[in-house]
């Protein structure tokens, strides 16, 4: 699957080995709008309550999932705000400041695979890697040959520790079941059961078909946001290329053909049929409106609205 990652230039490391958990984003995007250089701060231990490296995870996950943004730089220290996405999802009063909705850990997911900088061995997981089984090493030994081929230099230690953190993300740990599971340290992403873990094999599978949590309205939002990767000057994109191509919601969020067809189906009712289906020759073609073309990230925004609302 082709792929470009010119011009990119990735950090590795910034999660310290943790994975985010269910109260760390809006931990992180409070404390940034309170004080946007909280993270060079001592009191960040305090007002985070957690320990050094944990504090740096919180930032690195935070960026990473675009709810935090760099801003201004004062002295050498850089500060961080909210994005709008953040503004909108975990600000108090926002669609879900406590993400007590699936689809809201759908969104972080399309998010940190969509980031190239800080989640590129996740985008790669998810967008180009087209095994359906696998284990660590041969994940890893994929990334590194991405890497090479694109420039990218880091070592392989760096390599299989960014793959553990990438798979502890989706997966559960075993916890008992009494907690609930906002008070495990399972990252929230392992509930949307999108990675398969065998122990005795040690082995991976992705879990491709039908998602029955992840409402038409996140996958609506996701492909209006990639969609400006594919269209240039072109105003009809080919289905397959929401399904296949290389950062396309269906690679994303590991779909199958049918279930990508329903939400198109429901994305041309949603959007009024400014985005249209049609079929010609068996070549089943998506065509956008230009008044669609020229407000694609509005048009996104007013869908998870309507969703939230």
């Amino acid at each position: 699957m082709s792929f470009n990652l010119d011009g990119i230039r990735p950090k590795f490391g910034g999660h310290e080995k943790f994975v985010f958990r269910y109260n760390w984003l809006k931990k992180g995007v409070d404390a940034a709008a309170e004080n946007p250089l909280i993270f060079s701060r001592d009191e960040a231990l305090v007002k985070l309550g957690v320990g050094k490296n944990m504090v740096r995870s919180i930032r690195y996950w935070c960026l990473a999932t675009g709810l935090l943004e760099e801003s201004d730089t004062v002295g050498r220290t850089i500060s961080l705000k909210p994005t709008p996405m953040a503004k909108n999802l975990l600000i108090e009063g926002g669609w879900d400041p406590y993400l007590e909705n699936v689809g809201s850990v759908w969104l972080l997911h399309w998010m940190l695979v969509s980031n190239l900088t800080l989640g590129l061995v996740w985008h790669l997981t998810f967008s180009a890697y087209i095994e359906s089984e696998f284990n660590k090493k041969q994940l890893s030994n994929f990334i590194n040959k991405q890497f090479s081929l694109h420039g990218i230099r880091t070592t392989s230690r760096t390599i299989d520790r960014e793959v553990d953190c990438c798979m502890r993300t989706y997966i559960p740990t075993k916890t008992s079941r009494d907690l609930v599971f906002e008070d495990t340290f399972d990252c929230p992403l392992s509930e949307l059961a999108l990675i398969r873990f065998y122990p005795d094999s040690a082995s991976y599978n992705f879990n491709i078909g039908p998602k029955a949590t992840l409402h038409a309205a996140i996958f609506g939002y996701a492909l209006l946001s990639y969609l400006p990767k594919l269209i240039n000057n072109r105003r009809t994109i080919v289905v397959d290329e929401c399904i296949y191509k290389n950062g396309s919601p269906g690679q994303a969020f590991k779909l199958d053909e049918n279930s990508v067809m329903v939400y198109l189906e429901w994305l041309e009712q949603a959007t009024q049929g400014e985005l249209r289906l049609e079929e010609t020759a068996g070549l089943r073609q998506i065509y956008l409106s230009e008044s669609l073309i020229e407000n694609l990230q509005t048009q996104a925004i007013q869908i998870l609205e309507h969703y939230y609302g």
